[in-house]
């Protein structure tokens, strides 16, 4: 605790607290959008979404006739973005020496001297202490969901990156678990149809995480990160698993009309969305490639908004 009580004193003295001054007013205020990390806290508050809107018992339109009944969706929504922008803005900060060292990542706000660390440690707290306070509004077990995130993405998943591989389940985890708050937020209980919801944003993420880590593999390894795609340079466990979790995913996501939550055009829905899903994830272990990966990647995001979107249509 010391040594890093240490560094961040040092950090604090350092000319790195002065952004450059070359940085325009609407840049910076750019470069704090970019904290959040846009493209991670739009899933989120999607999948966030769709467990809410699924856990409604009654009819969207007879449900949303309420204002109490909006305002406390309002309420889930804005404090899940809050929660999950403000513990990207602090990965960012935790980060900062490591994304200066990957191309990919070199050009985000703290390494390209937007802006300094400072600004993203505050913003990152801001965000995070004003999403919880707004939760606890929505009922304390959505609130206790949100901080098992933010604490398991921060203080368990980030520090794991430069140890071990098997950081990609574990960051899975903080990525699943506000679809299951949304289901929580309306019913108060993690009942089964939330958890499938867990498990199909759990399960989706491993495929989607090795594709995007075999595309910038040297990035990772420039970066030190030990990612399976780092220590397997043939690429054959990286798209064996890949394809093991995407065929996994398939029946999870099938389970919501098991359990009678979803209907006959989430169930047709799925089936295209994984088959096209699945396609591409074999084609990626006949020929580990870039190109291959990417098509996964894009696969593996045509999934998500397929399943989000019946979700919300079958329940129309």
């Amino acid at each position: 605790m010391q040594t890093v009580q240490t560094e961040h004193f040092q950090t604090m003295q350092s000319p790195a607290l002065v952004p450059e001054t070359s940085v325009s007013r609407t840049e910076r205020w750019r470069a704090f959008y970019e904290l959040t990390k846009p493209g991670i806290t739009k899933m989120v508050v999607l999948s966030a979404s769709a467990g809410y809107y699924l856990a409604v018992p009654m009819g969207a339109a007879e449900y949303f006739s309420s204002p109490q009944n909006i305002f406390h969706a309002v309420l889930a929504v804005i404090g899940t973005t809050l929660v999950s922008g403000g513990s990207c803005a602090l990965n960012h900060f935790m980060e900062r020496e490591y994304d200066a060292d990957m191309n990919r990542t070199k050009r985000r706000p703290l390494p390209s001297g937007k802006l300094v660390p400072a600004e993203a440690l505050i913003f990152g707290t801001f965000l995070s202490v004003i999403g919880l306070l707004m939760l606890a509004f929505v009922n304390i077990p959505t609130l206790l969901l949100a901080v098992a995130t933010l604490v398991s993405y921060i203080a368990v998943y980030t520090p794991m990156k430069r140890v071990t591989s098997l950081s990609t389940l574990v960051g899975a985890i903080p990525g699943a678990l506000p679809a299951l708050g949304g289901w929580v937020a309306v019913r108060g209980t993690a009942d089964a149809p939330g958890l499938v919801l867990f498990l199909v944003l759990f399960f989706w993420q491993i495929p989607h995480f090795l594709a995007l880590s075999w595309m910038y593999r040297e990035d990772y390894a420039e970066g030190g990160f030990p990612m399976l795609s780092v220590t397997d340079p043939t690429g054959v466990l990286v798209a064996r698993q890949t394809l093991i979790y995407i065929a996994a995913l398939v029946p999870i996501s099938l389970m919501l009309t098991a359990l009678q939550e979803t209907g006959l055009i989430y169930f047709a829905g799925v089936l295209v969305v994984s088959g096209i899903f699945l396609y591409h994830g074999i084609r990626f272990l006949k020929s580990a490639s870039k190109l291959h990966a990417r098509k996964v990647l894009l696969s593996s995001y045509a999934f998500l908004l397929g399943v989000i979107v019946l979700v919300f249509a079958d329940k129309l």
